[in-house]
């Protein structure tokens, strides 16, 4: 088994590889192949075969710079949506406090839970609301 990691490295040796543009694409075909499952057309075939070769082509390609470009650019078009979804996580996951909304500049507050109705003052702002945790 060795022997063929070492041929498969070997073959990968100074091309891109996989990175998260890739990655994105992948999952993207993989759901179109999901779909195509289930809705028998064709265009769900030519979709998931055309986006499988940009994928591989990407990964086998030699240059480089360009395909890092490319990476650069969807990391940049991306950066907000992957934040909010960091942000979305790390609040999934703090059990122990509540986030509001100032209701005059939008400011986001983070406040212990379970203190009942309590009022909180934007930090931001300065007003005053009531909120209950």
């Amino acid at each position: 088994m060795g022997g063929f990691r070492d041929k498969l490295t070997r073959f990968m040796y100074g091309r891109y590889g996989v990175d998260q543009l890739n990655r994105f694409l992948m999952g993207v075909v993989m759901a179109f192949l999901v779909i195509s499952l289930f809705v028998r057309h064709r265009a769900f075939y030519w979709i998931t075969l055309l986006g499988l070769m940009v994928s591989y082509f990407r990964m086998f390609s030699k240059n480089i710079r360009s395909r890092s470009r490319e990476n650069s650019r969807y990391l940049q078009a991306t950066a907000g949506l992957r934040r909010g979804i960091a942000r979305m996580k790390s609040r999934s996951r703090d059990k122990s406090h509540c986030y509001f909304k100032c209701p005059s500049c939008r400011q986001t507050v983070r406040v212990p839970r379970g203190k009942g109705r309590i009022s909180i003052t934007c930090p931001k702002c300065g007003r005053e609301f009531i909120k209950k945790t």
